[in-house]
């Protein structure tokens, strides 16, 4: 007999016992504590390892400012290659792909791993954050959970939401920050179904952290000056100005990334990679790390100590000079955090948009500041600028406006966050309508959206539904040998392939109706004069829109499907739209 396993006894319980609806509040709580707990894991282990390193050694800093992220890298590499064996890659990317084509369902390993590689990148100097590790994390949560006590897809899909809403409430202290973030960047529905189990898991990570931190999150601050009226204009340009930024961000990440993944040895990819890093950490110490304390100093007028931090200190405090650095720093961090992931490290975009967008505010004000009569609040639009940043390259506005409202501990600088970050992104989508997020998954036609015919589209498998089990002939069979096939079978449309199973044609029985009885031609008609070619084929590297697309323009009801040429077999209008309204029930509410 086999035995029952915990969760299999779990569930029993809950159906004879348990409403769904009220299960999946239960479990969003349960998640919520898992991701704040996680959270802390993290935020408290990167905190510790960066400390031990930095504060135990007593040779020159610029030296190990140049060794250690090389070494975490390494570290990351061979803990992904020989211990997980699996790629870790950026972690809301995973998230959505696991969404669109893995029914919600992560590998169990993400449960912890992207928790240690982080780790071991980001607490040796790697110029990455920790959000994204941590979303994942929670993400993963959630879908373990849910596969465990065998929720469909909606549910884990759920829960997958309520554990990401979690990991980013906890990490920042930021709940509403963290329902936004599921709602806006991995794009789950908002209904009354769904908004309350993410509300839960959010507050809870929330609390959970803050139970076990206090205020210690990653970065707060609380607003000194208001705004002024005057100044809304200047937020306008400040919202252009990130938005083209964030273009910056997302062509340059895609672009180093894509250099590095063309290595082909890990060797060259890490010794390439800990070149630049070191080279630019050795020029620009604050691109050590996440750099939440660099923008602290931003935001608390302390911006001249960054020139303290390196070669730049013999420049003293000269304010052009500072704009200078600040513009180079702005530059140089999107190549930072890209060397870093491209070169096998493991961390997210998540605070070097932060980081970037804060120095793009401060760069912007004091920019401005040079005109006669004109004082702008550096330390407003430092703020403003992170949300702008975050806007335009996570292509969340809702999620900027509201995670630095809630870090500032209130809703003071509300209209001009709202006015910047709504700029931003309408700049940035004039040039790239995807994130940095989802731009490789669009690109392949995998990406999940709120749109629920895309959606659908996305989440079908039509490869699935292809049939193979039609009879097939060849060009040269006789009538004969056709009408014998035909006696055989149970369908009306047979392939014609040749010795090579390429295909020739197809010989409907609808066509040949009138010639079938008449066997005066069996022996002297051929298949080949009979047969017909398709209005169309399908290739096996088509998307599902691509499918549509194909059965729209021909008005047909069987497409052959074909690969390199040979075929495969056929697919039926019928099955397709079948299987399209099974999977439209299955994400709708």
């Amino acid at each position: 007999m086999k035995k029952t396993g915990f969760f299999d006894k779990i569930y029993d319980w809950r159906v004879h016992h348990i409403p769904p609806r009220q299960f999946l509040l239960i479990l969003s709580f349960i998640v919520g504590i898992l991701s704040g707990l996680a959270a802390v894991v993290l935020k408290t282990t990167i905190h510790y390892v960066s400390r031990f390193l930095t504060g135990d050694f007593s040779f020159d800093v610029k030296l190990w400012h140049f060794a250690f992220p090389v070494v975490g890298i390494v570290l990351t590499v061979l803990f992904a290659k020989f211990i997980i064996k699996d790629k870790l890659g950026h972690g809301v990317s995973r998230i959505l792909f696991s969404i669109s084509k893995k029914s919600s369902l992560l590998k169990f390993h993400n449960n912890y791993s992207s928790m240690i590689a982080s780790t071991l990148t980001i607490g040796t100097g790697g110029s990455v954050g920790s959000e994204a590790p941590i979303v994942l994390t929670g993400a993963s949560l959630g879908s373990s959970l849910g596969r465990w006590l065998k929720l469909n897809y909606k549910q884990r899909t759920l829960l997958l939401g309520c554990g990401a809403a979690g990991a980013i409430a906890g990490i920042f202290q930021a709940p509403i920050a963290g329902v936004v973030f599921t709602l806006e960047v991995l794009m789950l529905n908002l209904t009354l179904a769904s908004i309350v189990p993410l509300l839960i898991s959010s507050v809870t990570g929330a609390l959970v952290a803050f139970f076990l931190m206090g205020n210690k999150v990653l970065f707060s601050f609380v607003l000194k000056e208001t705004y002024v009226m005057n100044d809304i204009p200047f937020y306008i340009f400040l919202g252009i100005f990130s938005g083209m930024i964030s273009f910056y961000f997302t062509r340059t990440t895609m672009f180093v990334e894509s250099r590095f993944s063309q290595m082909k040895s890990s060797f060259w990819r890490i010794l390439t990679g800990g070149i630049v890093l070191g080279g630019l950490i050795f020029l620009f110490p604050v691109l050590y790390g996440e750099g939440y304390e660099t923008i602290s100093l931003l935001l608390n007028g302390q911006a001249t100590e960054i020139l303290e931090k390196g070669w730049a200190f013999s420049f003293n405090s000269d304010h052009n000079y500072l704009m200078i650095y600040l513009g180079l720093i702005i530059v140089f961090k999107v190549i930072a955090m890209a060397t870093t992931t491209g070169a096998g490290g493991v961390g997210g975009i998540f605070a070097p948009s932060l980081f970037t967008g804060g120095f793009t505010g401060y760069f912007f004000a004091g920019v401005i500041n040079f005109i006669p009569g004109i004082h702008l609040s550096e330390s407003n639009f430092t703020l403003a600028g992170m949300a702008g940043l975050m806007a335009g390259v996570m292509h969340a506005p809702l999620m900027g406006i509201f995670l630095i409202a809630e870090i500032t501990g209130g809703y003071g600088l509300l209209i001009p966050l709202i006015i910047t970050s709504t700029v931003s992104y309408l700049t940035i989508m004039y040039f790239e309508p995807h994130s940095i997020y989802t731009k490789r998954l669009a690109r392949r036609g995998e990406l999940i959206t709120h749109n629920k015919d895309e959606a659908v589209q996305t989440l079908m498998n039509w490869r699935s539904e292809i049939e193979k089990d039609l009879s097939t002939v060849h060009p040269e069979d006789t009538l004969g040998d056709l009408v014998k096939t035909i006696s055989r079978s149970k369908r009306n449309i047979f392939p014609v392939i040749d010795e090579e199973n390429s295909l020739k044609g197809v010989v409907l029985l609808d066509n040949i109706r009138d010639v079938i009885f008449n066997q005066e031609m069996y022996e002297t008609t051929i298949v080949s004069d009979l047969m017909i070619m398709p209005p169309a084929t399908i290739s096996m590297n088509d998307t599902m829109g691509g499918v549509f697309e194909k059965f729209k323009v021909t008005d047909a009801w069987n497409l052959p499907v074909i690969k390199d040429g040979k075929y495969i077999g056929f697919l039926s209008k019928s099955r397709i739209f079948s299987a399209y309204r099974k999977i439209l029930m299955e994400v709708s509410d």
